[in-house]
């Protein structure tokens, strides 16, 4: 059957500390600490261990980061880094967190479709143009035992569309599945798009329901 396996599972995001608890911001060149959207690269030991940020500036961590999302040895995880720059090749990870990544579906892929509800506060492509990144803004609320509900996120690609100077426009569309979660407060998740390397679209169009009206942007890629 074919149903929202293709979803991300949103909860509460935090920033998750790395091998060190805290950090001396120091005065020196590279001292001040600065936070990229970048690809982190695990080792065998399942630790982070080097990045590369959408700028394309590759650090290889002085210190390994550890964190209960790294679940394979030898991967690439989206992730923001927290960190301080020690000299144009290394860094000093501060903290980070890991950013749920959609891959575009077929409408055919879904049996349901939901499109519960919610904000969008910003999108923007990558630098690199290998992601579309999302700041959504999805109303939770915390159970009796202290857990906050679940939200399922996924993305259906409605057609692609060939446009009359001969460039085509991928129509992309956000489910959002909020199950029972109550509306007691807001939170802010970030969710990027990977984005086809083959049969790639020159623009997308994204449409996201929120609660006042649709949401429609388009990203040249």
């Amino acid at each position: 059957m074919k149903t929202l396996q293709t979803a991300i599972l949103l909860v509460s995001l935090l920033l998750v500390g790395c091998t060190t608890d805290s950090y001396d911001t120091g005065e020196g060149a590279y001292s001040n600490t600065v936070a990229d959207f970048a690809e982190l690269r695990s080792d065998g030991a399942k630790h982070g261990v080097s990045f590369v940020t959408d700028e394309g500036v590759n650090y290889i961590l002085e210190n390994t980061i550890s964190a209960s999302w790294i679940k394979t040895a030898d991967s690439v995880y989206r992730a923001c880094v927290y960190y301080n720059k020690v000299s144009e090749t290394m860094a000093h990870a501060v903290s980070c967190f890991n950013i749920p990544t959609l891959r575009p579906k077929a409408a055919s892929n879904f049996i349901r479709q939901p499109q519960d509800p919610l904000d969008v506060e910003s999108c923007w492509m990558s630098k690199n143009g290998k992601y579309l990144n999302m700041a959504l803004l999805i109303k939770n609320g915390r159970n009796e035992s202290g857990y906050e509900s679940v939200h399922a996120l996924s993305l259906v690609l409605d057609e692609t569309h060939q446009n009359a100077d001969g460039t085509k426009t991928a129509y992309y569309r956000l489910l959002h599945d909020k199950g029972t979660a109550p509306a007691y407060y807001t939170n802010r998740h970030y969710v990027s798009v990977l984005l086809p390397n083959s049969n790639r679209p020159d623009s997308v169009r994204l449409t996201i329901k929120t609660y006042s009206a649709d949401y429609v942007k388009t990203l040249k890629l």
